[in-house]
């Protein structure tokens, strides 16, 4: 009889987004819940975003989330936060994380489960913060799910400040989204 340790490993799959803070969803919205002139513990931050592949070539749904503020630091111009999010992928499913978010550095976040083709998913994502609250790159790795569809997949962009995603794919045209994507 195996022990759990010696199970064989779990095959990785890297998925790659861009979420993209469009301004036509009110989003973020700042919730302060304390008097302070600064940023403070517990302060709210619901959002939702628009999220692309990572070749930025399909529009493939929407982030929705709240991060805490758990500490302010003005000496690296940012703040830590607890967040609790998901990845909404139309009828693919979503993926949902957790986890301390830097708005100043790399942060990694915990893949916590997921939905449709993602049930059973578990892994890691990492968060790059591009331009703060606007562009954010996200590298998946996600383990015990199925292989994922080709559509999600690509050579993704190498990120930058300055990516964009194709005219197509921001206009929602035919062939630029992925079927039923989350608005």
């Amino acid at each position: 009889m195996a022990s759990p340790s010696s199970a064989a490993p779990v095959k990785a799959q890297q998925l790659c987004v861009y979420e993209m803070n469009e301004r036509d969803r009110s989003s973020p919205a700042f919730l302060k819940l304390s008097q302070k002139s600064t940023n403070s513990l517990g302060d709210l931050v619901p959002f939702t975003n628009k999220i692309y592949t990572g070749d930025l070539q399909k529009r493939i749904g929407i982030t929705a989330g709240i991060c805490i503020l758990i500490q302010n630091v003005p000496e690296k111009k940012g703040d830590r936060y607890e967040a609790v999010f998901s990845f909404y992928f139309g009828d693919y499913g979503s993926i949902a994380v957790q986890g301390q978010y830097l708005t100043y550095a790399d942060t990694y976040l915990a893949v916590t489960g997921g939905t449709g083709i993602f049930e059973g998913v578990s892994g890691q994502v990492k968060l790059q913060q591009l331009i703060f609250p606007f562009k954010l790159f996200y590298t998946f790795d996600l383990k015990g799910i199925a292989d994922l569809p080709e559509e999600l997949l690509g050579q993704a962009v190498a990120p930058s400040p300055s990516v964009e995603p194709t005219a197509a794919a921001k206009a929602c045209e035919p062939g630029a989204t992925i079927a039923n994507y989350t608005q």
